[in-house]
Formats: structure tokens, sequence, C-alpha cells
């Protein structure tokens, strides 16, 4: 059976590269994939899939019922682009100024729609149901998974699996995490409320820059000294705004940084120690302040069960070396929110080939991958169909 239905994605191959340069040159940014949404829904509707759109913003879901009853899975594909001008040179390049897919969500797009074309006309071969979640904004925070999850995307949803191409990985390996794989991100924004004056008279004024500067040393010791060493977290400044003049005191500052944790707890006591120190330091210096806390995605946890499927899995299809375990990284992503909700996994897929061009890190203006991972994505979720509903 499996044969046959990767043979019929093969024969689709080129299908599934002019849909992918479609969208490489048609990109739209986070929470504005209208058009994108729009082509999605109509390829989907071509295969006979049930669709409905503008799910949680501007996603769309496709639903494609088994010739038997049984169990109903989920995978899903993004499909929003990057705030960055594509430099490359490659005839499918983005023809929007400033705007690109450099983040392989193209490719995670295309690739779920062969596998929805093949098994929708296969279909009568299921016993169960398949949902099929083409998701926006998952690089922006909230991102979309948030907002798809409470318009009930995961409605009677068993598990979940979402497959993403990375240039760091060799084409034909496929990497995977059991457990935390992926850090929560937070974000947060202080601003300093003093009082300004002139540089000679420091005595009538209450200094947002000599308090910013002690917020800051007072931060780095967060990690340091009030996380468990043997837990991970990570603390970054990236902004320190202040002054106007060289002679004058500034009355304001901003701070701005982010978070990075995989223990829910250690999140949360981190954010505690930040409030606590921006309130102590000012008040000792007589200032005030405001802290915006924007707590981002959480971290992201595969199943350990789903994870060991997808393990055997590879094995079988590609040999046991093809299969990487891959260590935890402080990069965030929004399925975390759908293996919240419903076990699965996230799986890694290699697109690096020997061509330089398919070296770029992601969300480089020159990335691009090797369009032969479009064929062991769908390959995986073809599998992982066969798993659940045959």
């Amino acid at each position: 059976m499996l044969e046959k239905w990767v043979q019929e994605l093969k024969d689709g191959e080129q299908d599934l590269i002019a849909w992918r340069r479609h969208l490489h040159q048609h990109p739209e940014l986070s929470f504005e994939e209208t058009n994108t949404s729009v082509f999605i829904a109509d390829q989907l509707r071509s295969f006979g899939i049930e669709v409905r759109t503008n799910v949680g913003g501007n996603g769309v879901l496709g639903f494609l019922e088994g010739g038997q009853p049984g169990r109903t899975i989920a995978f899903r594909a993004d499909f929003d682009a990057l705030p960055i001008q594509d430099e490359k040179d490659a005839p499918y390049k983005s023809t929007v100024p400033g705007v690109m897919h450099a983040c392989g969500h193209d490719g995670h797009t295309a690739a779920l729609l062969g596998v929805a074309r093949v098994l929708s006309y296969n279909r009568e071969a299921l016993k169960g149901k398949l949902v099929f979640i083409f998701q926006h904004a998952e690089e922006k925070p909230p991102g979309g998974a948030k907002f798809m999850i409470e318009d009930g995307c995961l409605d009677g949803v068993e598990a979940v699996y979402g497959i993403h191409l990375a240039s760091e990985i060799p084409l034909g390996k496929i990497g995977l995490k059991s457990g935390p794989a992926m850090a929560a991100v937070d974000a947060f924004t202080i601003q300093i409320n003093g009082k300004g004056g002139h540089g000679a008279r420091p005595h009538q004024t209450v200094d947002s820059i000599v308090i910013g500067s002690q917020i800051v040393n007072g931060l780095q010791q967060v990690v340091s000294r009030r996380v468990d060493p043997i837990e991970s977290a990570v603390l970054t400044i990236g902004v320190f705004q202040a002054g106007t003049a060289f002679n004058v005191i500034a009355d304001k500052a901003k701070i701005e940084g982010t978070v990075r944790t995989f223990n829910k707890e250690v999140r949360k006591e981190v954010e505690n120690e930040i409030r606590s120190i921006v309130k102590g330091l000012t008040e000792a210096y007589h200032a005030g302040y405001e802290i915006d806390y924007l707590n981002g995605y959480p971290s992201l946890v595969n199943a350990e069960a789903e994870t060991e499927r997808v393990r055997e899995l590879v094995g079988r299809l590609y040999g046991a070396d093809a299969f990487l375990d891959l260590k935890p990284v402080m990069g965030a992503e929004d399925f975390a929110y759908y293996l919240e909700q419903r076990p699965g996994a996230f799986i890694h897929v290699g697109a690096r080939n020997e061509d330089e061009r398919t070296h770029y890190a992601h969300h480089h203006p020159h990335f691009d991958f090797d369009e032969r991972a479009l064929l062991v994505s769908g390959h995986i979720f073809l599998a992982l169909a066969l798993e659940y509903l045959q």
C-alpha cells in the first residue's frame, strides 16, 4: 500500500515543486496571508477534500474521511513568510520586495498538499479521518496555532504531527528529540521613569541611565544565581535606549530582552525574578517603572511514544542510520501549542546537499533547500497515515 502511495507522490513531484515555487514567488507576511490561504483551499477542493477557511484567522483546514471508521490524526504545515529581502539568484525568487520564504514554509505547504492529494485518491483504503492543518502566522507571536486551536482545529484529533525542513541537516536524514525539544520564548520591555536635568546638577535628577545599568547588571544574575544549574535558561538584553544629549541626564530609559526556557516552573521563576529586580532597583533609586512581559510560545515537547513511532518508521523506510537524535535547541515554534493539547511529534527533515546554495541558515536572505526534501517529507506523512489508519 505504502509503495503505491509513494509512487503516486513521486509521479506528482513536478506539481509539488511548482506549488512550492509559486508560493516562494508570492510570499505573504504573518497574519496577512490571504492569497496564500485561497491558493491552498483551491488546491484542496480540486482534490475533492472538504475545506474550512478562515480558521482562527487565515488558517485552512482540510478534512478527509476514510472508507471505514477509525482514528483521527492531524498533519500540520505552516505557510507564512518573513520580512526579509530575497537576495538569491533563482528563477523562483520572491517577487515581493522585502518579503520572502526564508524558513521553508513554502516547502512544508507543498509537501502536505501532495500528501493530501495522494490520500484523497486512496480514501477508501483508510480507516479513520485525516485533518490537514494549514497554519498561518507561525513566525509572529502570538502565532496562528493558538487561534486555530481555539477555533476547533484539533476537535476529535487523537495525534498531531508536523514537519520542518532543515538546512543544517543533510538530505535523507530525519531528526527528532523526545521530550523538551525547543524552548519557550518570552519577551519583555522595561521603561524606567526618572527625572531629567542638567548634567552639572545630578543631585536634582533621577538618572534613568544609571538605574537602567544597574538593572541590566542585576538581570545577569537571574540565570547564574537563581535558576537551578541543572535546568536551562537564557536571558538576553537586546535593547538599551536612553538620552538625547551628552550633557543632559535622561529622564527615561528603555530596556528590551528575551527569556528562553524549557521548564514551566523555571519560566515563571525567571519572570518573577525580573519583576522583583526591576521593582527593587527603581524604588531604591527613587524612580518609577513600567514593565510589559509577553509570554510567547511554550516549550515544544515531543511525546515519547510518538517519537519512538517515528524512529521505528524512519528505520524501516531509510535505515536506522537515517534517524538523528537531536539535541534541544533554544529556538521556539508554535507547534508547541498543538503538543500541549494532543500527543504528537515535530519532525526535522534534512534539506541540505553539497550545493552551497542549500547551506544558508534559516532566515538568511539567500536561504534555499534541496527540493527533493519535499518527497521525503511526503513519504513520512504517508507512512504515518498508514500507521494510524490502516
